[in-house]
C-alpha cells in the first residue's frame, strides 16, 4: 500500500506508559511526526508483560490517539523490548577470504561464525550488532567489502531475549490488529535518539531510567560494547513516596514529576507542597527537602547499581571519556545530573532526543527518547538501511534473516 510506504510508526510499550508515534517520511528522508498518542500502562512489571488484556487496551488507546492526530490508519509497528531476561555477549568470528577480496558472502560467513556461541534454549537472538572488522590483523575496519586480504575477523555484540517475553509482546500487538514489523532493544533505541557520533567514538554510557527498568548501553570506538537491563527504576521512587507520605500512588507520581529532587542538600527546596492523604484525612504540607530525602536514596541506588554493572562488565570510568548520558522520565528529577557526576566521577548530561519535524517540541523530552529511537529504526527498515551503522534486527547483509525466522516461529506457534 502507498500509505505504508509513506508513514512509519513506533510503539514504546513501557511499564508506566505506552507511547505511539506516527511519522511521515519526507522526500529528503527526514521524519515529520504527525501523530502522537499515549496511555497509562497497567499490564507490565519491570518491563515484562504480566497482563495481556490490560497491555493490549493501553496499546489500542495510544495507537487510536496517534491515528486521530495523524488522520491515518497504521497496520505495522516497530516496538521495543526490555526486562531483566535480556542478556548480551561479545563474540568474534574468523574466516578465510575467498578470492583474496572481501565480499558480502565473506561477511555473512564470519558473522555466522561469531554467532556460534552457546545461548539458553529458551532465548532467541534479537540483535547481532557488528562492532568492527579486522583484515589481516588490521583493526578498526568499518566497510570491508572490496578490500584485499587473507583473513577476515568480525567482532559482534549479540543480544538475546526470552522467547516467552517476545511471544507476550507479539500477542498484545496482534490483539490490536497490528503487525510487529521489527523489535529493538530499548537502550539501543534510546541511544540512537540522544547520542552524538563523537560521544560514541570517545566512550559513553547511556542510562535510560524508565518506569520499570533502568536500561544501560555502553559505546566505545563508535560501536556498542555492552547492554544490560536493571529491574529498578522510577516506579520504585513513586512507591517509596507513596509509602513515606501515606498518599495515593497517582498523587505520589504527580509530586515526583513536578516537585521531586535527587539531592536533599540542594538550595531552594524549602517550598511547601500539598500532599493528599488516603481516605478522608486532610491533605498535609510537606517541604520539597523532605521529598528529596525520600527520593535521593532510591536514585542513588539506581546509579550505584549501574556503576556496579559497568565495573562487572569491565568498563572502568576512564574508558567512558564522554561520560554519562541520562534519559528516560526519571532523568528529569532536579539534581540527578549532579548526583550522577558525584557517583561516577564523570561528566553527565540529560539526553534529549534529536530535533525531528512535526510535533517536535512535545516529543523533545527524555520521556520520549525510546519512542523516537524506535521511529528512526522504523525509517531504517523502510529504506533498508540499519541505524547507527549496525544491525537493528537480524544479520548484517541479511538484515532481516533472524527476524524473518523469529516471525515464522511466532506465526507457527500462534
Amino acid at each position: 500500500m502507498e500509505q505504508q510506504n509513506k508513514y512509519i510508526s513506533a510503539l514504546d510499550i513501557g511499564t508506566s506508559k505506552v507511547i505511539a508515534l506516527i511519522g511521515e517520511v519526507q522526500e529528503d528522508n527526514e521524519i515529520h511526526i504527525v501523530g502522537l498518542g499515549q496511555a497509562p500502562s497497567r499490564g507490565l512489571k519491570a518491563g515484562m508483560v504480566t497482563n495481556i488484556d490490560a497491555t493490549a487496551q493501553a496499546i489500542q488507546q495510544a495507537v487510536h490517539e496517534a491515528e486521530l492526530m495523524a488522520d491515518t490508519k497504521i497496520t505495522h509497528v516497530t516496538t521495543g523490548i526490555a526486562g531483566n531476561h535480556i542478556r548480551s555477549i561479545n563474540s568474534e568470528g574468523v574466516v578465510k577470504i575467498t578470492n583474496g577480496e572481501v565480499s558480502q558472502a565473506d561477511i555473512d560467513r564470519t558473522i555466522e561464525s561469531a554467532k556460534a556461541v552457546k545461548i539458553p534454549s529458551e532465548h532467541n537472538i534479537l540483535h547481532t550488532v557488528v562492532q568492527e572488522y579486522i583484515i589481516d590483523n588490521q583493526p578498526g575496519v568499518k566497510e570491508p567489502i572490496g578490500m584485499s586480504g587473507v583473513r577476515l575477523e568480525t567482532r559482534v555484540h549479540i543480544i538475546t531475549g526470552a522467547n516467552t517475553a517476545l511471544q507476550n509482546i507479539q500477542k498484545c500487538i496482534h490483539r490490536c490488529g497490528l503487525q510487529m514489523e521489527q523489535i529493538m532493544l530499548q537502550p539501543l533505541a534510546s541511544s540512537q535518539a540522544v547520542l552524538t557520533e563523537d560521544e560514541k567514538d570517545l566512550g559513553v554510557c547511556v542510562i535510560d531510567i524508565g518506569g520499570g527498568t533502568t536500561d544501560i548501553a555502553v559505546y566505545t570506538n563508535g560501536a556498542i560494547r555492552h547492554t544490560a537491563v536493571i529491574p529498578v527504576a522510577g516506579d520504585l521512587i513513586t512507591k517509596d513516596l507513596a509509602q513515606a507520605l501515606r498518599t495515593p500512588q497517582n498523587a505520589a507520581e504527580y509530586i515526583k514529576i513536578h516537585y521531586g529532587a535527587a539531592i536533599p542538600t540542594m538550595e531552594d527546596l524549602d517550598e511547601m507542597v500539598e500532599v493528599p492523604s488516603v481516605g478522608d484525612r486532610n491533605p498535609r504540607q510537606i517541604s520539597r527537602r523532605v521529598l528529596a530525602s525520600v527520593i535521593g536514596p532510591r536514585v542513588e541506588e539506581i546509579l550505584e547499581l549501574t556503576l556496579n554493572e559497568l565495573r562487572r562488565a569491565g568498563f572502568p570510568e576512564e574508558v567512558l571519556t564522554s561520560g554519562i548520558v541520562l534519559t528516560g522520565g526519571a532523568s528529569m528529577l532536579n539534581g540527578i545530573v549532579e548526583l550522577a557526576e558525584e557517583i561516577f566521577n564523570l561528566p553527565a548530561r540529560i539526553g534529549i532526543p534529536h530535533e525531528i519535524g512535526g510535533v517536535s517540541e512535545r516529543v523533545r523530552n527524555p520521556r520520549y527518547a525510546t519512542a523516537i529511537g524506535l521511529l528512526e529504526a522504523a525509517r531504517g527498515e523502510e529504506d533498508g538501511s540499519p541505524v547507527s551503522g549496525a544491525v537493528v534486527v537480524g544479520d548484517h547483509g541479511d538484515q532481516m534473516g533472524v527476524w524473518a525466522r523469529i516471525k515464522k516461529w511466532l506465526s507457527d506457534t500462534f
